[in-house]
């Protein structure tokens, strides 16, 4: 699929027949559908768009099905509690029961009175464990009996026995003038916009920007759900402690730059931040316009799951915005894509939008909303309360024993406080105190710091674990030795560097041929340098869309790379993707450097 994604970036559009899932009646990985009632021979469960089969109970994962829970004894409930303890660790503190429905995924349903009493099981079980409950949906269900019968979908979430929320990263993309800003605005502050921008007034960072009105810089907004699922904002004058204490999941929105000057800014907090999810924004009455289809891209290549909300549907016919969906639906079905667009239209939409979204990779969720109005506003929030981290408990649990690696994405000065490094922490858990070596330098050293404190989402924390973003005190370090593209890794790991690299890629556009000589600026997670094509294997150039391994040098001072990370070039209308095969490891030593070349690795 990488080699058609250049389709997006060189401007090709191919119509695709048919229109948007709408909902749960249409034809969704894991729904069932018709295909479930071939199959199994069987009528039973559902009205026309209920399926009559949900996907069989799987053992791991945080979804647990349950017929009934009328009654049990107290063996069957300590049994309960225990099972509802590993739905919410596999799950980083969130589970969803689905009550009246079999293991094999068989929609059942139950009568009125038993469902009270399960789902008043139910509760005590989440509260001898110390989460709540939250209705999500109810769906009737048709079966051999003459009394109503329905299934009932139920969210359990507590605040995770380490006191570390659910902290799920979102970036915003989009065209300029689109509508980012003052969507973050409204979602975080919890106030509408009054259609001349003052939403966004508060997520700027620079006096240019508000003059201007549009984004040049990386922003970090937050939005709070607690345990029952309420929003947890800037609303009735809450301050960014109160609403990490109050929430037990945070939506962390990361605000990126929509104009095309500042493209290396956005791709930046693509690659650096790691985000888990994009949300593109789009404009009802411009369309796909700008570098819409550029950003759009860019989350593809970089395999970044994303959805869709199309902004400013206030001022524009419903005509118009039927049109805008229709546009989206074409791209989003082209060969270069291949994704099955999912319209949200009520809140059982958003339900059903937010779990096939994240089990997967094909679903794309659109969304049509006013920052203005209002409208539909609740469905984003009710996609964003419910939709799942991407890593289970056991993968966290394997980043977390490996040694310890930060990302500097950031460098700040900070009055009283000394030098101040904002990131993401790779592998590892970094403590308040500990003890850590940042590079490499220009002469490819790596100098010994202290962290002296830590903070996450604006409040103090004395541990930070693998996957999690925060800033980090260095206390006196001297600023000038830091520059983005860094790493504070732990002294035991002693970390590999380089200055020539290969990479497999893929170049998804150039206007005539990409040569040996040609320079590029690479990103690679955090890393972004300008390199000069050293040679092409097997090749004397390429064209758009070919293939091949190339071997790269960096132009200025060696960088940290591992072999199998990402990576993304770019100079001017010329871009490409890959992967890094291989590496001329450079070896440090405390005092000095020292070269040297490991098995396998490259040799000239």
């Amino acid at each position: 699929m990488d080699s058609r994604v250049s389709e997006l970036f060189g401007g090709c559009c191919r119509p695709a027949g048919g229109g948007a899932l709408r909902g749960r009646g249409g034809a969704a990985p894991g729904g069932g559908g018709s295909k479930a009632k071939k199959k199994n021979g069987r009528s039973r469960g559902g009205k026309a768009n209920n399926p009559p089969y949900l996907p069989p109970e799987a053992e791991d994962g945080n979804i647990e099905y349950k017929l009934k829970l009328v009654n049990p004894s107290q063996y069957r409930f300590e049994h309960l509690v225990t099972q509802m303890k590993w739905r919410l660790q596999e799950g980083r503190g969130e589970a969803v029961y689905q009550i009246g429905v079999e293991d094999n995924g068989l929609l059942v349903g139950l009568s009125e009175e038993e469902m009270r009493a399960s789902l008043k099981t139910l509760r005590r079980m989440a509260e001898k464990v110390g989460a709540d409950i939250t209705v999500l949906r109810e769906r009737e269900v048709d079966y051999d009996s003459d009394v109503p019968r329905k299934i009932t979908e139920v969210l359990v979430r507590k605040v995770p026995d380490n006191q570390q929320f659910l902290d799920l990263r979102v970036a915003v993309l989009g065209n300029v003038d689109s509508g980012k800003s003052t969507l973050l605005g409204v979602l975080t502050q919890g106030e509408l916009d009054n259609g001349r921008g003052r939403a966004r007034l508060n997520l700027f960072r620079h006096l240019h920007e508000i003059q201007s009105g549009r984004t040049s810089s990386i922003s970090f907004e937050i939005l709070g759900f607690n345990s029952k699922g309420e929003v947890v904002n800037y609303s009735d004058s809450r301050t960014a402690e109160e609403i990490c204490e109050s929430s037990s999941k945070m939506i962390t929105f990361i605000d990126l730059a929509g104009h095309h000057k500042y493209l290396k800014t956005t791709i930046f907090g693509l690659t650096s931040y790691c985000p888990d999810f994009a949300m593109l924004v789009v404009s009802a009455n411009t369309g796909i316009a700008g570098t819409t289809r550029e950003h759009l891209g860019l989350a593809m290549a970089l395999k970044v799951p994303f959805f869709i909300v199309i902004s400013k549907v206030d001022l524009c016919s419903k005509a118009t915005v039927e049109r805008t969906v229709k546009q989206l639906e074409r791209i989003l079905k082209q060969p270069g894509c291949n994704k099955l667009p999912l319209l949200v239209n009520s809140d059982d939409d958003a339900v059903t939008a937010a779990q096939q979204f994240a089990q997967s990779p094909n679903i794309t969720p659109i969304f049509t909303l006013s920052s203005v109005s209002g409208e539909n506003l609740d469905l984003l929030k009710v996609f964003l309360n419910i939709l799942p981290p991407l890593t289970n408990s056991k993968e966290q649990e394997e980043l977390m024993q490996q040694l310890t690696e930060f990302q500097v994405d950031e460098i700040y000065t900070v009055p009283e406080v000394g030098t101040v490094v904002g990131g993401t922490l790779s592998s590892g858990i970094c403590r308040e105190g500990e003890n850590l070596v940042v590079g490499p330098t220009g002469d490819g050293k790596f100098l010994r710091l202290k962290v002296c404190s830590i903070q996450r989402n604006r409040s103090a924390c004395r541990v930070l674990r693998a996957g999690q973003a925060a800033t980090l005190a260095l206390g006196p370090f001297d600023r000038s030795l830091l520059r983005k593209g860094m790493v504070m890794v732990s002294p035991e790991m002693n970390p590999t560097i380089c200055s020539v690299f290969e990479a497999e890629i893929v170049l998804l556009f150039h206007a005539t041929t990409f040569r040996k000589g040609f320079q590029v600026t690479v990103h690679v997670g955090n890393v972004r340098q300008t390199a000069i094509v050293e040679k092409i294997h097997g090749k004397d150039k390429l064209r758009t869309g070919e293939k091949a391994v190339v071997r790269f040098r960096f132009i200025k001072h060696p960088e940290y790379l591992k072999i199998g990370a990402k990576l993304l070039f770019r100079e001017g209308v010329t871009k490409g993707i890959g992967h890094v095969t291989d590496l001329q490891a450079i070896t440090t030593k405390e005092n000095g450097l020292e070269e040297s070349l490991g098995p396998g690795q490259l040799s000239f």
